[in-house]
């Protein structure tokens, strides 16, 4: 892998249950994700998009494969080491926000610095907040902020620790268009700023064009890859 590649994913595969029961949910992806790219991943539901991206997040282990990110191999990684090497080097963004109800906007975005031990925690995530615009909403309670404002705060937790690489599933499924617009672009923003690399998964192919390159997936393979050519296997191709 070079230092250019910051995901390098080989024969990926991902199986749920065993025997005649198990479902196989991604049949050996292969992909290579260069530093600074954005890139977003299309496909209807069930075709692999967020389980390929659970476990390029660190969030489920392969079956089988390889999986290196940001310089760890996470193929190598039990549970507990996942949760490790994501620190500091992912942030996520989630469909469903979900922030801590019991915390404020600033402890929400502090709690990944916390983790990691960083002692101006706070002053971070102020400095976050106001630049995704939420400097006058620091103490307010999810509950309090509307479904845009919650996303922001999830926008900005997934930022305040400068991570490699963002990964956002469905960032703008439970917001309204003009609401989700706005993440939208505010979510391209602080990437031009921080130079972090982006994975998106979206059903939206209009969203998806705004990033540098897009995958299809079908069946839990890779179909489409606007980098370059992509065989579709028999069984995705006879979906088509």
């Amino acid at each position: 892998m070079t230092d250019n590649i910051v995901i390098d994913a080989r024969d990926v595969t991902l199986r749920f249950g065993s025997g005649s029961a198990a479902v196989e949910v991604l049949r050996g992806v292969t992909l290579a994700v260069a530093r600074g790219e954005t890139l977003a991943i299309l496909g209807p539901s069930g075709s692999g998009k967020s389980s390929l991206m659970a476990v390029l997040a660190g969030l489920e282990q392969a079956s089988s494969g390889r999986v290196i990110v940001a310089g760890a191999d996470f193929s190598a990684l039990n549970e507990d080491g996942l949760a490790r090497a994501r620190r500091g080097r992912i942030g996520i963004v989630l469909q469903a926000f979900h922030l801590i109800p019991t915390m404020t906007a600033l402890e929400n975005v502090a709690v990944p610095l916390e983790l990691a031990g960083i002692a101006d925690a706070d002053a971070r995530a102020r400095a976050e907040l106001e630049s995704v615009g939420l400097g006058h909403r620091l103490t307010h309670y999810p509950t309090e902020l509307s479904g845009g404002e919650q996303q922001r705060v999830g926008l900005a937790r997934a930022m305040v620790a400068h991570p490699a690489l963002i990964f956002a599933d469905e960032p703008t499924g439970n917001l309204d268009a003009a609401t989700g617009a706005a993440v939208v672009e505010l979510l391209f923003a602080r990437l031009a700023a921080t130079g972090a690399t982006l994975v998106l998964i979206t059903h939206d192919a209009a969203l998806a064009a705004r990033c540098d390159r897009v995958i299809e997936m079908r069946d839990g393979h890779i179909i489409h890859d606007s980098a370059r050519p992509v065989a579709a296997p028999a069984a995705a191709a006879e979906a088509l």
